[in-house]
């Protein structure tokens, strides 16, 4: 399985997905993130997002932002948003019904479509990362348990 996760500039709730998401999921599974725009492209993840996984044992401190890319549509099974801006945003990429098709809001899996979208953190401090961490770790629970 092959899971990417999207926000706006890939440096706050993508790459705290993609993390939570590589913590719990098997091996095998190839999880990555990307942003719809690309000015932050290269940087590592905001420093409170890095703090925020730190604080519960993983990692992101590595990963870079990219933008996500036609062939984004081609290698993953899964594509999933962060908020309706970015869903819209990336199905109007899709080439066809089929890449169309990969693509859903990140939280539409715990059933309740008006509070569907992951808050953006940019703006705020450390709590509105951890409450974002909260709502990622249950997101990804629901997702591996669907698959």
């Amino acid at each position: 399985m092959k899971i990417l996760m999207v926000c706006l500039g890939n440096i706050c709730r993508s790459p705290l997905a993609e993390g939570i998401m590589k913590a719990k999921a098997p091996e095998n599974f190839v999880i990555d993130s990307a942003g719809t725009i690309s000015m932050h492209e290269g940087n590592h993840p905001d420093k409170r997002a890095i703090k925020t996984a730190s604080n519960h044992g993983i990692d992101i401190s590595k990963q870079r932002s990219r933008p996500i890319t036609q062939s984004d549509f081609e290698t993953f099974d899964k594509i999933y948003c962060m908020d309706v801006d970015v869903l819209a945003d990336v199905i109007s990429k899709a080439k066809n019904e089929e890449q169309r098709q990969k693509v859903s809001l990140f939280l539409e899996i715990l059933g309740d479509h008006e509070n569907a979208e992951v808050p953006d953190p940019y703006w705020g401090d450390l709590n509105e990362f951890e409450e974002v961490y909260q709502l990622l770790d249950r997101g990804c629970d629901a997702i591996l348990n669907k698959i």
